[in-house]
């Protein structure tokens, strides 16, 4: 049986811990009658086996049944290890779409809601040390359109660019022993510019007379060791890393800092001790030293301009949909991103497993952040995408690869924006929180069109045509050249900023545009133009990668898309990440581009 065994929580890790993948007992509750009350009493309503952290949808999880059911529930015993002693006991759930309470041994041990996220409860009053007993009652609302959805159609079947729908445990559950007084928390911010990292954590439980240690190391050299007394559960402690040394700046290479060519990253343990000398946690973790902001309408990273050449990855697989079945399978996307000759991704409409995360900090590879949108707009959409993005920020918060977060995509959830004033502050809102929370990092407001404040211009623009379609070809070459022709531009009909709203001198990144078509295969399905030979695929893709060349204003883009996903057909690669085409050959395009941007 397939499932995931990898530590889930890459930037946190503590030794211990006990993995609880694998065969859950399971029972779908169609009706929602069933078993609310007496699930306990109901030991026959458990009738199927689930491969978790697989949805019930997908083929991995065993039971691969696409249809509508709102209410499923999930059960499996454990025990708790005996070397554990009398600790607390946390339960973690990587996530689990979309509302779900928690049971141990009968007693409600917690509740949340949101698919997107990660949460815990501490476990440790419903435990009797001997065999013990979890329940997941999940309530995910098919048809539902407030409640942030994505690619997760609510209709039953998939059609256009809306796929299979995810519900239930989709990342991985696992037990954490942990002493009552511990660290958590956990937030770096570098700042190149003085060579500092800023350390901020807190301490639960019964903080009065700790302290804390820390010891930093680059490649297996100690860097650092530094101690900080615990005055308050919340802690702040800076460390100098530079320490007068110019080749550990930015100044005449990368020295230290972060880039996708030279991923350079720090690791860190941080200990707790008591006034005794106990040692009472025990962590450790990783930072990259990064700065990303905009200057004179270009990206910089690391105060140096840098044209970033993303892809579309809609983070889906045949058999797993959301959740990719294997750690290295994570790992294997960026690798063959890598390999075409992109510097990093746009994670579309999906929050990303934090495992994928790792992969792109340490492989070097930036990553734009998004999270699932609902489709229509109200007062409860907001409130719930919201409190998603407040739990987005605080999980991923430290991930150097991560550099854009986009809160909004095509005026989804907000389809009258262009002129309801009501929805246009819904963007504004977005924007200023994601800042107020998280000054490190920029922020796109409505990804594709009808912009409000924004960090970026972030246009989407398809209207490449075939290649015997020679007007539209030229009217989408000339649509790109110039900063006036691209603000005049209406791709899909919609204007590139709202009513009221203009650019301001943000750099310009086409971030959607190209989705070719190619069968590659007995698989039927559409993209945006379409080719039937391999031959015909390489150059239809230099042909609209040459109108993206002449621009003499984009400063980045991102390709639709990385993969092909059940009925889109317009991937680089086949849902089953087969190449279309030697990939050295894409590479070769990326380069040229490259090579002409640093020229002009």
């Amino acid at each position: 049986m397939v499932y995931r065994q990898e530590y889930p929580r890459p930037q946190l890790v503590r030794e211990d811990w006990l993995n609880l993948n694998g065969e859950w007992d399971f029972a779908f509750d169609r009706d929602n009658v069933g078993m609310k009350e007496k699930w306990h009493e109901n030991a026959n309503a458990f009738d199927l086996k689930i491969n978790v952290p697989f949805a019930y949808q997908t083929k991995l999880s065993g039971i691969h049944d696409p249809s509508f059911c709102d209410h499923v529930w999930y059960r499996r015993s454990f025990s708790i290890p005996k070397d554990w002693g009398d600790k607390s006991v946390v339960i973690h759930f990587g996530a689990v779409d979309y509302r779900a309470w928690v049971y141990v041994n009968g007693k409600l041990a917690g509740f949340h809601e949101g698919g997107h996220t990660s949460f815990s409860f501490d476990i440790t009053d419903c435990l009797t040390r001997g065999t013990e007993e979890i329940v997941v009652r999940v309530e995910d609302p098919s048809t539902d359109e407030t409640i942030p959805r994505g690619k997760q159609f609510w209709k039953e079947k998939s059609e256009a660019i809306w796929y299979t729908r995810t519900t239930g445990i989709w990342q991985t559950v696992w037990l954490e022993p942990v002493n009552e007084t511990r660290i958590s928390k956990l937030r770096f911010t570098p700042n190149i510019d003085q060579g500092d990292i800023l350390i901020e954590f807190d301490v639960l439980g019964d903080y009065k007379n700790t302290r804390a240690e820390f010891e930093i190391a680059l490649e297996d050299e100690k860097i650092a060791c530094n101690t900080h007394v615990v005055s308050a559960s919340y802690n702040k402690h800076l460390i100098h890393l530079y320490q007068q040394q110019i080749f550990r700046t930015g100044f005449h290479s990368h020295g230290w800092n972060w880039t996708p060519e030279n991923p350079r990253l720090f690791d860190i343990k941080i200990r707790l001790f008591d006034e005794n000398g106990n040692e009472l946690d025990k962590i450790e973790s990783y930072f990259g030293m990064r700065k990303i902001h905009t200057e004179n309408g270009m990206v910089y990273l690391n105060n140096r301009p840098y044209y970033q050449k993303l892809v579309l990855d809609q983070g889906y697989w045949p058999d797993g949909l959301l959740t990719a079945p294997t750690d290295a399978d994570l790992k294997k996307d960026i690798e063959l991103t890598k390999e075409m000759g992109f510097n990093g991704c746009r994670k579309h409409q999906k929050v990303e497993d934090p495992r994928f995360m790792y992969w792109a900090d340490k492989l070097g590879f930036l990553v734009w952040g998004e999270c699932a949108a609902p489709p229509y707009f109200s007062e409860n959409a907001v409130a719930r995408l919201t409190k998603e993005w407040i739990e987005i920020i605080e999980r991923d918060y430290n991930h150097p690869s991560l550099v854009a977060w986009v809160p909004i995509n095509e005026s989804w959830g907000v389809p009258f924006i262009n002129r309801d004033i009501q929805q246009q502050n819904h963007s504004l809102a977005m924007y200023h929180l994601i800042h107020s929370l998280d000054t490190t990092r920029l922020v796109i407001s409505n990804d594709g069109w009808e912009l409000t404040k924004t960090d970026i211009c972030a246009i989407h623009n398809y209207n490449h045509g075939n290649k015997d379609e020679i007007a539209k070809y030229e009217y989408y070459k000339d649509s790109l050249a110039t900063k006036e022709s691209i603000l005049k531009s209406q791709p899909a009909h919609r204007n590139i900023y709202a009513d009221g709203f203009k650019h301001e001198g943000e750099p310009i990144l086409l971030t959607e545009f190209g989705g070719i078509g190619f069968k590659a295969g007995e698989d039927a399905g559409w993209g945006y133009t379409s080719v039937k030979t391999e031959e015909e695929f390489v150059a239809d893709y230099r042909r609209v990668m040459e109108a993206v060349y002449s621009s003499k204003i984009l400063h980045g883009y991102c390709y639709t898309q990385l993969t092909d996903v059940e009925q889109e057909i317009n991937g680089l690669l086949t849902y089953h990440r087969e190449p279309k085409c030697d990939l050295k050959k894409i590479r070769e395009i990326n380069h040229v581009w490259h090579r002409q941007i640093v020229e002009k």
